[in-house]
């Protein structure tokens, strides 16, 4: 509830599900999707729901290839945006390598937890890395500059500017 109450996280999810998601979907007879999206934005800025965010990034390594590169692949072969669904994925790197912004640890449930982290870690040396160290997650997405160009900004702001002012600038990307 803490991040879908910040305007400016809820405005990032938004922009992810109406711009880049929603469109690589097929209409569901009935369902307003747009509707739905801002009713899940909705439902989950209620603190009373309890969600965390800890608990949406356990096993990420297996709900990211489901349910977010089948999003950047259609953008990509459309030729559609991806920028967020990119920053989703350079937010995961960052937080692969296991610390957040202030130095604090974080820790991993994930089930691919060691070689992500070793992956991420290497990051500094190897910018993509974390892409190409985890082929079995990435595929082809490691090798196509259009995602790692994008990719690779938001990563780099990331780390010289933080989250929240790369999120905010987040467009200069695409």
């Amino acid at each position: 509830h803490d991040v879908t109450s910040d305007p400016l996280f809820a405005r990032f999810l938004l922009d992810y599900m109406l711009g880049e998601a929603i469109p690589t979907l097929r209409p569901v007879p009935g369902i307003d999707l747009s509707e739905y999206a801002h009713q899940l934005i909705s439902r989950f800025s209620n603190p009373e729901v309890g969600d965390t965010v800890a608990r949406l990034c356990a096993n990420a390594s297996d709900l990211i290839p489901k349910f977010l590169l089948p999003v950047v692949r259609s953008q990509l072969a459309a030729g559609g945006p991806f920028t967020r669904a990119a920053a989703v994925v350079a937010c995961w790197a960052r937080y692969c390598e296991g610390t957040d912004e202030s130095g604090g640890v974080i820790e991993m449930d994930d089930a691919l937890a060691p070689r992500l982290r070793a992956a991420a870690r290497r990051q500094s040396a190897d910018p993509l890395a974390f892409l190409a160290g985890n082929r079995s997650v990435f595929g082809e997405l490691a090798d196509d500059s259009r995602f790692t160009r994008v990719y690779l900004g938001v990563l780099g702001s990331l780390r010289s500017r933080g989250v929240r002012a790369t999120l905010a600038d987040l467009d200069r990307f695409s």
